[in-house]
């Protein structure tokens, strides 16, 4: 499916009256808007800032990493991220995604090797488009995807790793839940590069999160909205649609020492150990160290969960091992960290974590670092017992 960048252009503004006036007869009325198209930009305007639309106070994202200074390879590499979400967005709020959305009968006794979701096709035409701009980038040596089971060698002399999700929760799609994009950026480890492919590409993919040089994730929603962290604070930009740039909406975001709320599937709790039994009815009651009631609010969609977590604070959670370590548990540990929060797998920092495999799962708890400590405190929060469900 391939999308024009014109496919999805708003409609032109109706002219607006004109204002009641004593002289309106000598009122010349504005020129009709043009319907030409806007000039492409160049790669090098693109780096440049020269082109972008100005946003006064308000930054593209590129500008912004202009202003901070980052490295211009990785200025290139997010600009190719940026293109693939801005593709992804246009392909989630298309028509036709309610189809694309329905998962692929298997054949019967199939399994995934890496014990994955059942790939849909919007997740594999996601995957395709993050790849294509990873590859047209130039900057990127091996990328692991959630959609591979194997890392996938690009280049041998791109300075960068890449580990994505490239859309997280599109079971979602047909009713209209928010959903999103999750990536993970590490310097290529050129002390690896004597090693067979196969093998390089293994272990640079299994760096732990701290050794991240950014992260990010792009939800999309009722808007676009692309959150990263280059190690110096966690940054939200929204995607503005009339000029179609990443604008800097959500400056060095802090997730609140306190929130209300927490985010679990409770309809599992009688399969949850008895210490996360007790936190969640402790803090539901007003009863835990912060003396107000927490209620629940629940996605199901990783991306829109923890993006609620910044905002507004609390504890996302999801307590079986479920969530994967390197492209998901590790960017948005990262993200969290950078933001005054913390992922924990309930016992353990999460970015001190040393993957052992690509699609290594894991529980998974975001959240302020006093929430955090909280949870952690109960001891027995992660669960064990793991009945499969149907949804």
């Amino acid at each position: 499916m391939t999308l024009s960048p014109h496919t999805l252009r708003p409609p032109l503004p109706l002219p607006l009256p004109l204002p009641p006036t004593s002289n309106r007869r000598h009122h010349r009325p504005p020129p009709p808007p043009s319907r030409s198209r806007p000039r492409a930009v160049r790669r090098s305007e693109l780096l440049a800032g020269d082109g972008m639309a100005s946003h006064g106070s308000h930054p593209t994202l590129l500008e912004h990493m202009g202003r901070t200074g980052a490295p211009a390879d990785l200025a290139v590499l997010v600009a190719h991220i940026q293109a693939a979400c801005k593709r992804i967005a246009a392909l989630v709020a298309s028509p036709g995604n309610a189809d694309l959305s329905r998962a692929k009968p298997a054949a019967a006794g199939a399994a995934s090797a890496a014990g994955r979701d059942a790939p849909k096709p919007l997740d594999e035409l996601s995957n395709e488009i993050i790849l294509s701009s990873l590859q047209s980038s130039g900057k990127v040596a091996v990328v692991a995807s959630e959609e591979n089971d194997l890392p996938v060698w690009l280049c041998d002399d791109g300075p960068y790793v890449v580990v994505t999700d490239p859309l997280d929760g599109s079971r979602n799609i047909e009713v209209s839940i928010p959903t999103g994009t999750i990536f993970g950026i590490y310097d290529r480890l050129v002390e690896l590069d004597q090693l067979p492919v196969e093998e390089k590409a293994q272990l640079n993919s299994l760096q732990s999160g701290s050794r991240l040089v950014a992260a990010g994730y792009v939800l999309y929603s009722s808007a676009t909205i692309f959150c990263i962290s280059f190690g110096a604070g966690t940054h939200g930009f929204t995607l503005d649609r009339s000029t179609g740039e990443f604008v800097l909406t959500h400056p060095s975001m802090q997730i609140p020492p306190r929130g209300q709320i927490y985010s679990v599937n409770d309809a599992r709790y009688f399969d949850w150990p008895e210490g996360l039994k007790k936190y969640i009815d402790t803090i539901r009651q007003g009863k835990g160290q912060h003396p107000k009631k927490y209620s629940a609010r629940y996605v199901c969609s990783l991306v829109a969960d923890f993006h609620r977590t910044i905002i507004y604070g609390g504890v996302a959670m999801n307590p079986r091992d479920h969530l994967r370590l390197v492209y998901e548990a590790n960017p948005l540990s990262f993200l969290a960290e950078q933001a005054g929060g913390r992922g924990s797998d309930g016992k353990t920092r999460i970015l001190s974590i040393q993957p052992v495999k690509l699609h290594q799962r894991l529980p998974l708890f975001l959240g302020r670092m006093e929430d955090m400590l909280e949870l952690e405190s109960y001891g027995d929060v992660q669960q064990k017992v793991n009945p499969g469900y149907d949804v």
